[in-house]
This record gives C-alpha cells, structure tokens and sequence, in this order.
C-alpha cells in the first residue's frame, strides 16, 4: 500500500498490499482495547468526509478512526451544501482541498466518481468509501480482517501469526444482490487475490449481466453450496438501487435465497456467516441466525475501525514503527 497515492479498489492493493493493511490494523485493534483509543500519529492531518449517499456504519466508521488518530474531521453535509445550489462536483472537491484536506473521504451514487476527484486533486489523498455499483474496497478489507481474526482466535494464534496464508484455498460464498452489490464485488477481488475460492449464488436476475473475467463460480444449488461455504457472505436487497423490481416478492427470494435457519443447518460446524450491514432480518437473514456466534456482523463494525485508521495511516505516511509504546491522548 505504501506505493499507492489513493485508495480506489482493492485491486490498487494486491496480495502484499492487503497483507499490510492487515498487518498495521492488528496494531490499532490493540490501541482500541485501551482505556483511551487514542493515539497522536496523524496530528496535524485534516480527513474530509463527503458522503453524496446516506451512510451511517461506514461515514462514522471513517470519522471515528479519523480522530482516534487524532486528526481533525471535516464532515460535508450534502443537504446543507453548495452542491444543493448547483455546485458541481469538481468544484466542491476543489474548494475542499483549497481548506488544506490530507484526504478526502467519497461516498458517491456514480460508479467511477472517486477515480475522477482523484485526478482532480493535486495533493490530497483519495479514498473510496462506495461508488454506484462499483467497489467498496475498505469493507472487503475489514471483512478479510474479521475472517482471519476468526480463524486465528479458533486456532489459539495471533492473527499476524497467519498471515495471509490463511484464505488460501478459503471457500467463500457470496450470496445476494450481487448485481448491485459494490461489496460483492470489492469481496471478490479481495479474497481471490488472497488464494480463496469464491462462489456466488443469486437468482439469475441479481447477477451481473456479464461475469467475464470475474474470477469466480456460480452455484446452482444454494443449499449444496452452503455445506461446502467456509465463509457465507450474505448481501442485503438493494432496494435503493431498484433491485426490488427484480425478484417476483421478499417472500418468494427469502424462500429461495434467505439464510433461514433451516439453511443454516447445512452449514459447516466452523463456517463463518458476514454481512455487510445493514441486515434486513427475515429478508435475506433470519432473526434467529443472525444472533448466532457464527454470525460476526457486530465484530465488523467494531473492526471497521481498525482498518480505517490503518488506511488513513498508511496513506497520510504516519510511522508504524514504535506504535505500540505510543502514549494514549487524552
């Protein structure tokens, strides 16, 4: 990662840049269990928030791994902005960046939007909180790491102890909206260039239109590929986006495609169940195996935060070395 300016995909990162994002969020999930979760490394760094699209989990995730880091915050509120009046969006960028912003945090409706406010800028740096339909890299990034901190915690190791090793011949199974789905395809990306294999099930209508050079499987028969998933990567409906119109009722894509807890049965005593939130129970997840132990949705969230700081801290060139002897800030 430290050869990469922004962060706009996974695919910027490769094996060995995920493995290093991993590496250093380790550290700041150690800084989180103090009793002061704060650390001075990016003083003086100013992170920039500008969410086009309603967020809760991610923009507070951002924010919050942001002042641990103890930069200052800059939250643009769309709705009370200059982009309500007409301003475009290259020139909020710049007028943003012209405040002196390190980086610029963008949740944007249009896929590609991020990759072009990173050619707009001339020193900030860019990172991809969610583009249209297109990547959300940092939540494939705090899955992997949740996955491994899993294994790791079943097997009485640390998790740095196994590396990336760990997704190595990995079955991932994602199930869902995968048409609409930018985690699917950030998750995709992430766990197959980690060694995984990565099979998706969805009815026909929430596939992408084209899988050519997706390197995956496609299952024809949920409930054989549930037995044989390591990983179930559960994706909600994504209504916002129309997804409604292409499944015939909720009822009939529970019936076919939810997690219910007949299904959860099938699964393997070790299998893993993520999802990206939020969860819409008894839709695509039932109540009941949404509060299993296997489920680790809550573990996310909590790790989101992790690896945000490890992204902002990798990008904005703070020091790892010596982080663990660093005082907390109060």
């Amino acid at each position: 990662m430290t050869a990469t300016r922004h962060l706009l995909s996974v695919a910027d990162l490769g094996p060995d840049g995920i493995g290093e994002v991993l590496h250093v969020a380790e550290a700041f999930a150690e800084v989180e269990r103090r009793s002061v979760p704060k650390v001075p490394t990016l003083r003086g760094k100013v992170v920039a928030t500008l969410f086009f699209e309603e967020s809760t989990r991610t923009r507070l995730s951002f924010e919050t791994a942001a002042k641990r880091l103890s930069a200052d915050v800059l939250s643009l509120a769309v709705a009370s902005s200059s982009v309500k009046k007409g301003e475009s969006l290259r020139d909020t960028v710049e007028t943003v960046e012209a405040m002196g912003i390190d980086a610029i945090i963008i949740r944007h409706s249009s896929a590609g939007a991020p990759h072009q406010v990173a050619r707009w800028v001339e020193r900030a740096h860019v990172v991809n909180a969610g583009d249209g339909w297109h990547e959300h890299p940092t939540q494939a990034l705090l899955d992997c790491f949740t996955v491994r901190q899993v294994l790791a915690e079943r097997k009485g190791a640390a998790p740095d102890e196994l590396g990336i090793s760990c997704f190595e011949g990995l079955r991932v199974l994602i199930v869902g909206d995968v048409r609409h789905s930018r985690v699917a395809r950030s998750e995709v990306l992430a766990y197959t260039a980690l060694g995984a294999h990565v099979t998706l099930a969805a009815p026909g209508s929430l596939l992408p239109p084209s899988l050519e050079g997706w390197p995956v499987e496609v299952a024809t028969d949920l409930d054989t590929a549930l037995g044989d998933a390591d990983v179930v990567s559960l994706l909600r409906l994504q209504a916002e986006r129309g997804s409604g119109s292409f499944v015939p009722s909720l009822r009939e894509y529970t019936a076919d495609w939810g997690l219910t807890a007949r299904r959860a049965d099938l699964l393997s005593e070790q299998a893993i169940v993520t999802h990206p939130g939020p969860m819409v129970r008894g839709v695509e997840i039932a109540s009941e195996v949404a509060d299993l132990p296997r489920t680790v949705v809550t573990q996310q969230v909590a790790n989101g935060i992790a690896v945000r700081m490890a992204i902002l801290f990798l990008l904005l060139g703070g020091e790892l070395q010596g982080l663990a002897e660093v005082p907390a800030v109060a």
